[in-house]
């Protein structure tokens, strides 16, 4: 369940065979693991901190113990909107010292007495809560095909009449739920007839606009001969000593047969192809889209943290529904999160008038940061808490060094 906040690729991996009976079936729901937060920018982060600033997930005072969601708190609302409990863990000044000097042990040339005995001057909360809210819908367009009829049978009225386009059973056709976008086409049956070609009135032939050009419509003579190019019509050709040569192309003729037609009056029908007639049919253009919409709120230290800890930082979902239409979450305990899912729910996409809502899907995550800052005799230092791991992230000034820089296990620990 937990999945970096700022991640490239996302999977999908559950496929739900009867989701197109969800069209008349409000009250199905599926969980779905997937991260909300995946897609989550850096600049994302920084404009919600701007503008939003989410309740602190513990208080900012040291001397009474502070308490954090765990990640056996994640659940998921019921279909009845029935509250969700969150157990909870204590996260104190002294577990705070322990992360710390637990860190610093994995480096040889780093002192543990700051961690110990430098005062912890601030804690603060730069948490990410991210909502989003798939809307996954099928649409229908129903195009009409045209192409020459060669002979043979075909399927038209006859065999029956044709289907309504929603009333194509595409069961086979259906893709994994939430994929980004699928187009398939697909014949309307009993939808096809011949017709007779209009280009041509079911003659396979039209008139050559070469050599008939100034004809009247319909009308065309043959036989039409047009000058040759390479002598002008003149059947000569002149040189520059003065003397004229036959025209082998035009065999001294100066007229050619029309090279359009050879001169009959009549070219091909390239509507019918020359058969005369046409098959026209209706096809079905189905596509499946996934229509996203994204909230992002972040306290307002979320701001300045360091983009690579947002890299390195693993949320955890509070809720995920899935539903034919998905209802704002319900929190017993937080009053921020229940308005921010309806924040969310009112984000909701608009639907094509084409189109039908297969399904939707809710979640909301979050992703604690928490920033310490110590403080000894006019000096301080920060260091990250991330997530509910509790990962310590420090990335510049410890005072407690030895090596000064000569050692090359700084680079190999990548400090």
């Amino acid at each position: 369940m937990d999945k970096p906040l700022l991640s490239d690729k996302t999977k999908e991996s559950e496929r739900w065979d009867s989701y197109q009976y969800l069209q008349r079936n409000s009250s199905s729901a599926r969980n779905n693991v997937s991260f909300a937060g995946a897609g989550v920018t850096a600049e994302e982060v920084r404009s919600a901190s701007a503008v939003s600033d989410p309740p602190p997930l513990y208080p900012p005072v040291l001397t009474t113990p502070v308490s954090l969601p765990t990640p056996e708190a994640i659940g998921y609302p019921t279909a009845s909107g029935a509250g969700l409990e969150l157990q909870r863990q204590v996260l104190d000044e002294i577990e705070i010292r322990e992360l710390l000097i637990d860190h610093i042990g994995h480096r040889c040339c780093w002192g543990s007495r700051p961690a110990r005995t430098w005062k912890i001057r601030a804690v603060e909360d730069c948490n990410v809560y991210v909502g989003t809210l798939d809307t996954f819908i099928e649409e229908r367009e129903a195009l009409t095909q045209t192409v020459p009829f060669t002979g043979g049978s075909f399927n038209g009225k006859k065999h029956g009449s044709a289907p309504e386009l929603w009333q194509l059973d595409l069961r086979s056709q259906f893709p994994t739920l939430f994929v980004p976008y699928k187009e398939t086409r697909v014949p309307v049956p009993h939808s096809e007839s011949v017709d007779k070609c209009t280009g041509c009135t079911g003659r396979g032939e039209v008139v050559c606009p070469t050599c008939n050009a100034d004809g009247e419509p319909g009308f065309y003579k043959e036989n039409q001969m047009m000058k040759c190019s390479s002598c002008y019509g003149r059947g000569l050709i002149a040189h520059k000593d003065g003397s004229d040569s036959i025209c082998k192309e035009c065999n001294g003729e100066g007229k050619l047969p029309c090279p359009n037609c050879q001169s009959r009056g009549l070219i091909k029908c390239e509507t019918c192809n020359g058969t005369g007639s046409l098959l026209t049919s209706s096809i079905a253009v189905v596509k499946w889209k996934t229509l996203s919409k994204r909230k992002v709120s972040a306290t307002r230290g979320a701001g300045s943290v360091p983009e690579e800890v947002f890299h390195r930082a693993e949320g955890v979902q509070l809720c995920n529904t899935q539903a034919y239409q998905c209802t704002p979450a319900y929190f017993a305990d937080s009053y921020f999160l229940n308005k921010f899912s309806s924040e969310v729910i009112s984000l909701r996409a608009e639907v094509p008038p084409t189109a039908n809502v297969v399904c939707e899907r809710h979640a909301i995550s979050v992703v604690p940061v928490t920033r310490v800052t110590m403080e000894d005799r006019g000096k301080a230092f920060n260091f990250y808490i991330i997530g509910f791991g509790k990962e310590i992230y420090m990335k510049d000034y410890y005072p407690a060094r030895f090596c000064w820089g000569l050692c090359p296990c700084l680079e190999w620990l990548k400090v």
